[in-house]
């Protein structure tokens, strides 16, 4: 069985992007905000990892991860933030925060795709 990826941007291009790159080797399940990640989460959902873009309508990717790190019941699921802000601070932040990664758009595949291998083994001690 694949696991299973959240996507979180308000790109229609950047989320078809992902998921084309990603759809071999994981499921995945995209939004347009972070709103969309919480409601398809209270529905009793628990993904692999979530992937979020940080300015988004409704629920930014700041927000998310904040929601999700304080909660008993999703503080567990990483995160990697994939942002066009290129600011030292704003990455440190969301580190601090507890998101596993922090990318910069426009993104290398090949380089996405190790860094959420990475993920995969250090929270499940296994590679896809």
């Amino acid at each position: 069985m694949k696991k299973v990826i959240l996507i979180a941007d308000d790109n229609n291009n950047i989320r078809m992007l992902l998921t084309e790159i990603l759809k071999s080797d994981y499921e995945i399940i995209a939004f347009n905000d972070g709103a969309g990640i919480l409601n398809w989460l209270k529905t009793g959902n628990v993904p692999d990892m979530i992937i979020s873009d940080v300015m988004m309508p409704n629920l930014n990717g700041w927000d998310l991860v904040n929601n999700l790190k304080l909660s008993l019941f999703y503080k567990h699921i990483p995160i990697l933030v994939l942002s066009a802000i290129e600011n030292s601070d704003e990455r440190i932040k969301f580190l601090e925060a507890g998101a596993d990664e922090y990318m910069m758009k426009p993104f290398n595949p090949q380089e996405l795709k190790a860094r959420i291998n990475n993920i995969f083994k250090r929270y499940y001690h296994e590679s896809i």
